[in-house]
């Protein structure tokens, strides 16, 4: 079981800074969130831990290892998997050829995800598993992109705007994954979304951020009783 902790992480495009030194603790086995509004640093921070956009000052710690100066694929490696923002999902790749792209099981996991298993989570790709992956909705597409990492067999998790863009239904059948199936299993997540209450249902800890930098964090409970910090920070 991994812990992810940012310490002070600063992060800069050119030479507009983005992050403002970031704290936060995601524990072993935890699920949390990350919340705002647009453009407000969440993919930015994301960015940093998976070392895609180097952080210029601060720590990034994971499986008490120091990771901020890491390339990507080594990050990878150590076992956080990633579901980027926009699904990027192989698109003249079958459903089944993707998830076999992605296949390993670097830290010997007892009981790990195939791609029968991914198949039983989301029936939808079943069904489509011959079919390429541009040829899918964008909702089975993001299916795809989550089963996709999970084919890493990931200690950690991280879904950047997971449901952005989908139809109630099928943003439904993907916190409901996470809540009933991932969570359930232990697997620890960190979630980029806008849902307050849907996250409040899913996660154990909740982060948000503004200007780059969290400005409150707190669980579940914290979250939904705490109206005035909702309509000040996510809008709702």
């Amino acid at each position: 079981m991994s812990k992810l902790e940012l310490q002070g992480v600063e992060t800069y495009y050119g030479p507009s800074q983005v992050l403002f030194g970031v704290d936060l603790v995601i524990e072993p086995g935890e699920v949390a969130t990350l919340m705002g509004r647009n453009g407000m640093g969440k993919t930015t921070t994301v960015r940093s831990i998976m070392g895609l956009t180097r952080a210029a000052r601060g720590r990034i710690r994971f499986d008490e290892q120091e990771i901020l100066t890491l390339p990507a694929y080594r990050i990878a490696q150590l076992g956080i998997g990633y579901v980027p923002e926009g699904r990027q999902v192989f698109p003249n790749l079958t459903v089944q050829e993707n998830l076999v792209a992605t296949a390993a099981n670097r830290h010997g996991s007892a009981d790990p995800w195939t791609v029968e298993r991914v198949l039983a989570l989301f029936p939808r790709l079943a069904e489509r598993a011959g079919q390429y992956a541009r040829t899918l909705s964008g909702g089975e597409q993001q299916m795809l992109a989550i089963g996709r990492a999970l084919m890493t067999n990931p200690k950690f998790l991280i879904l950047d705007e997971a449901t952005e863009g989908l139809a109630p239904t099928i943003r439904d059948e993907i916190w409901a994954v996470l809540e009933h199936n991932l969570k359930q299993a232990g697997q620890a997540i960190l979630v980029i979304d806008k849902h307050p209450k849907a996250m409040a249902r899913i996660a154990d800890r909740h982060f948000v951020m503004e200007k780059g930098q969290i400005v409150w964090s707190g669980d579940s409970q914290a979250l939904l009783i705490d109206e005035a910090m909702q309509e000040r920070y996510l809008g709702v």
